[in-house]
């Protein structure tokens, strides 16, 4: 099968395109024959050398792909040859054949497209988990995500809003802001001209605040939040060592938390899964939430996608063609 390995740590570049045997799936797993797989921001970080995979994972990037269910590992009893799935991986996306366990893979919703479906499960599993999971939002809070146009934060916007929360976001130019609107964002801040600390404050605070940036924003989350207010952290773009004053946590009863999706266990990842299915699959299905493309690209130009995320232009998510 064609595969992109990582041929050393580096720039995109390093994506290379190569031949191995296809995997098999072991108990409890099925194999994909992957039509689409996700881009995302972890996979960059792999390539790059700053996030090994996990034990038993494979070497290959990818985390998220889309297909047709190819074969079933002993004791899989829940899937069928040829059923068209979405799945969270814990790796090897990148290639045209994959296993993940069983239990980490959901129909392709009614209505939406193999490419479409492979947007869904990176992003979903990791918005579920810590907004409404992990961050416990409620409808009618007021909710900050950071980095609105994102996969993550094109996902944070809609989820939130279909649960009644009221949603802020910071961007930074005119054409992210205006595709956060249209998501239903209703302030969208452009952090070179505007401070999110002041604009939340003004509002009474954020109830919950979902940041992917860290360094100087963290102690600025911080004063952004109202009394018992919550912030998630998922990831560090700009470094994850700073300065920070805990007595407004304890004096504010601040909650600070934060989680990575790919260490957790299989279990915990078959209970997002359940979850998802019950509360956000409704809401694929009925048009009220959907995936938001940026661009595909061949397999064979993964470090032209790499590329274009790394550039921070995209809007949305970024799919690789496999099949």
């Amino acid at each position: 099968m064609r595969v992109i390995e990582i041929s050393e740590a580096g720039a995109p570049e390093v994506l290379k395109l190569a031949e191995r045997d296809a995997p098999a799936p072991r108990h409890g797993e099925i194999l994909i024959k992957v039509a689409y797989a996700g881009v995302n921001r972890p996979d960059a970080l792999q390539r790059a050398g700053a996030y090994a995979p996990p034990k038993g994972a494979s070497d290959l990037p990818g985390l998220e792909a889309s297909g047709t269910v190819a074969a079933l590992g002993e004791g899989v009893s829940e899937w069928a040859v040829g059923d068209e799935v979405c799945a969270l991986l814990p790796g090897g996306g990148y290639a045209e054949y994959v296993t993940t366990p069983a239990a980490h893979a959901l129909p392709v919703p009614k209505g939406l497209s193999l490419k479409q479906a492979a947007c869904l499960p990176e992003t979903f599993f990791t918005v579920w988990t810590n907004v409404f999971q992990r961050g416990g939002l409620k409808a009618g809070e007021r909710f900050l995500v950071h980095g609105g146009s994102s996969g993550i934060g094109t996902t944070a916007i809609q989820l939130a809003r279909a649960f009644g929360a009221r949603v802020f976001t910071t961007v930074g130019n005119e054409s992210k802001a205006e595709a956060c609107r249209a998501l239903g964002a209703e302030r969208v801040m452009n952090y070179r001209e505007e401070d999110f600390v002041e604009v939340l404050k003004a509002e009474g605070g954020a109830n919950l605040i979902l940041d992917m940036v860290g360094g100087d924003y963290i102690p600025r989350n911080i004063r952004a939040l109202a009394d018992d207010g919550r912030l998630v952290q998922i990831a560090f773009l700009t470094g994850p060592k700073v300065e920070l004053n805990f007595a407004q946590i304890m004096a504010r009863r601040l909650t600070v938390t934060g989680s990575t999706l790919r260490p957790q266990s299989d279990l915990a990842k078959a209970r997002i899964a359940q979850e998802l299915r019950q509360h956000v699959w409704p809401l694929l299905e009925s048009g009220a939430v959907a995936p938001v493309m940026d661009q595909e690209f061949a397999l064979a130009e993964a470090a032209a996608a790499h590329t274009r995320m790394e550039g921070s232009t995209h809007i949305g998510k970024i799919v690789l063609k496999v099949a």
